[in-house]
């Protein structure tokens, strides 16, 4: 953190807010959201399902406790840019391995602190999702207002390109009891993890990978992951999970795989005046009547209407807050899917069930 440097936050819609310079400088561009948490900034940061978003971290300190290498969901910070309203560039945490100055350096992550965090959000939550730029290289207000305008909406982004990876890998435990082909739209490590925890010996797919590249390891089942961007925008991979569908496979989505999942069956997603984004988010299962505190990062949703007035799905789970999807399954087939992260990190483990929900399908198809 460069003492003095000043860095300068401007919306969309004008709005302008100035503050002191944190990681690299630089300038940077993309949609601005707020994450919730009070905990796990790092997990949130190589989250790839916020590639391309400015984040607003909640919480009034960041960088307290320093960064670990087994608390990073992916190789690299995902977000496009942080803001916060205090950074610490030290850490008191023993076993922390470097601050999280020197980690938004390594990964060349520009941000900004020493702003009123609860003015901005208030902002958000008034006016709706929008475009942001940070700069800690050109305070130029105006500069930076045409820049911004130039930035692509978020609507109708493909991302999970960016973020899958390039080549097909395995993890497995010593005694894999079920084999699972994952299609890395964004995957976060410990969905993986999770996976590997109950016994399944785990393939991971790039996007663009077809249905007979995902057969080829003999499947018990279909994994899809979260990921990044407008699920709208990736017709050919809805189609290609149409025919993981009709095979009758166990399938269970989360996050983006979710939506994907819905659109697969026709049904259509809709652009949220605000996102869920945080570790405290409380849905409805709708089976059960119970409900659970679950970590969320989606600025998309299934259309409740479209998934109410489809004859083969059910919808299984609603967030409390706003009433919208949370979960889904097919009618007479074992496949279903959550808006949220079971598999937490950061967050809390109400929903680790559904990993072994999906156990128990493999199980069953066994048979």
């Amino acid at each position: 953190m460069s003492e003095n440097q000043h860095a300068v936050l401007v919306l969309e819609d004008g709005t302008v807010f100035k503050g002191n310079a944190i990681g690299k400088i630089g300038t940077t561009t993309g949609e601005i959201a707020f994450n919730t948490g009070m905990t796990g900034y790092q997990e949130v940061f190589t989250d790839p399902s916020y590639y391309g978003q400015i984040l607003i971290m909640n919480t009034s300190h960041i960088g307290n406790y320093g960064v670990h290498e087994n608390e990073k969901e992916s190789e690299s910070i995902k977000i496009a840019g942080l803001i916060t309203k205090k950074f610490s560039d030290g850490y008191s945490r023993t076993s922390a391995e470097g601050s999280l100055q020197q980690y938004m350096e390594d990964n060349e992550t520009v941000g900004i602190s020493d702003i009123d965090t609860r003015s901005l959000v208030r902002h958000i939550r008034s006016k709706g999702a929008m475009n942001a730029i940070i700069s800690s290289e050109n305070l130029n207000e105006d500069e930076l207002q045409k820049l911004v305008l130039e930035v692509p909406k978020m609507s109708g982004l493909e991302l999970s390109s960016k973020v899958t990876t390039d080549d097909a890998y395995e993890v497995k435990p010593e005694n894999p009891k079920f084999k699972v082909s994952l299609l890395d739209l964004g995957v976060k490590r410990n969905i993986v993890k999770c996976l590997v925890e109950r016994g399944c010996h785990v393939k991971v797919f790039p996007l663009k990978s077809s249905k007979a590249d995902l057969d080829s390891f003999n499947p018990d089942g279909y994994m899809l992951s979260n990921g990044p961007g407008d699920p709208s925008a990736m017709p050919e991979t809805a189609n290609m999970v149409k025919e993981l569908v009709q095979s009758d496979t166990p399938i269970f989505g989360i996050c983006l795989g979710h939506q994907v999942l819905g659109m697969s069956q026709g049904l259509t997603t809709e652009k949220m005046f605000n996102g869920h984004r945080g570790i405290n988010h409380p849905i409805k299962n709708l089976k059960t009547g119970k409900g659970e505190i679950t970590s969320q990062n989606h600025g998309f949703v299934i259309s409740k209407e479209s998934a109410e007035n489809h004859a083969d799905i059910e919808i299984t789970h609603l967030h409390i807050n706003d009433n919208t999807v949370a979960g889904i399954k097919i009618k007479n087939k074992p496949v279903f899917s959550v808006q949220y992260h079971p598999e937490a990190s950061a967050g809390p483990h109400d929903s680790r069930y559904l990993f072994d929900d999906f156990i128990e399908n493999m199980k069953t198809s066994k048979k």
